[in-house]
């Protein structure tokens, strides 16, 4: 079996596979303030609670965007595991060529969800990921990564309104039903909702066009990903797996060379 880890600003999706299949998945908070020892214990939990002998993890491989967190998680790893963890970075193999000014700034995330995206759907596609940030990525006919679009969360956003707004409430994230709303709490869900459905269909339209336009794929992944999939006319296809999916076929791409060290 091994062990991925998806480090997001906001939560950090952990997974455990044999062979390819997925045996269960958590969700953590992301906090850079705990120690490696509480990780361990929440790592060590899990799989006591879904009743997986924590001992048949034979490797580990982790995607980060947040920096901080890092030494806390790896030595959390080789203390409760005893494996250097493989960190999806420069030197690892994707199988994808990165066709950025500089392949360096692409976050590792994005580049997860880009190898997943195309080994199970094919390209040309675009990968929408609602994470803190959206950002849009584009794969071509090949399976190169050609570059995307980063804007704020939909979290972010509402979370902007309400802290920059004196006399408007925090409102649970969902759909209001209509536009034309008549009270203030359905008003702000309808602007953030289907405002961000406008959002998200005006950038895959352009990036269609700018793909050819022709047999673009569309991939929603991320925790908000099926409220706005429902209302968009140009997502295809709802992954909530992507990232993991990612995490596996990568690290299987680095598992000869993994077998020499580990």
């Amino acid at each position: 079996m091994i062990l991925v880890f998806d480090v997001g600003n906001t939560n950090i999706v952990i997974g455990v596979y044999k062979s390819d299949e997925l045996i269960d998945s958590w969700r953590i908070a992301t906090d850079k303030d705990k120690t490696s020892d509480e990780y361990s214990m929440m790592i060590h939990y899990f799989f006591q609670y879904s009743n997986i002998d924590l001992k048949l993890v034979k490797d580990v491989i982790i995607s980060s965007v947040v920096p901080n967190i890092m030494y806390s998680l790896e030595h959390a790893i080789r203390k409760l595991l005893n494996i250097e963890p493989l960190i999806v970075g420069p030197g690892v193999k994707t199988g994808m060529n990165i066709r950025y000014d500089n392949p360096k700034q692409v976050g590792a995330d994005r580049i997860v969800n880009a190898v997943a995206a195309f080994e199970k759907y094919g390209g040309p596609l675009i990968i929408v990921d609602f994470g803190t940030a959206t950002t849009f990525c584009a794969v071509s006919q090949n399976g190169d990564y050609l570059g995307g679009t980063i804007s704020p969360g939909i979290k972010i956003s509402s979370d902007a309104l309400f802290q920059r707004a004196a006399k408007l409430p925090r409102v649970e994230l969902i759909k209001p039903g209509k536009v034309i709303c008549k009270n203030t709490n359905n008003s702000i869900q309808s602007g953030i909702i289907y405002g961000y459905v406008g959002l998200v269909e005006y950038i895959v339209k352009k990036m269609i066009q700018e793909l050819g336009g022709k047999n673009v794929k569309v991939v929603a992944t991320g925790g908000l990903s099926s409220l706005i999939a429902s209302e968009a006319n140009y997502i295809h296809i709802v992954d909530k797996l992507l990232t993991l999916d990612g995490l596996r076929i990568i690290y299987n791409r680095n598992k000869e060379e993994r077998s020499k060290t580990v």
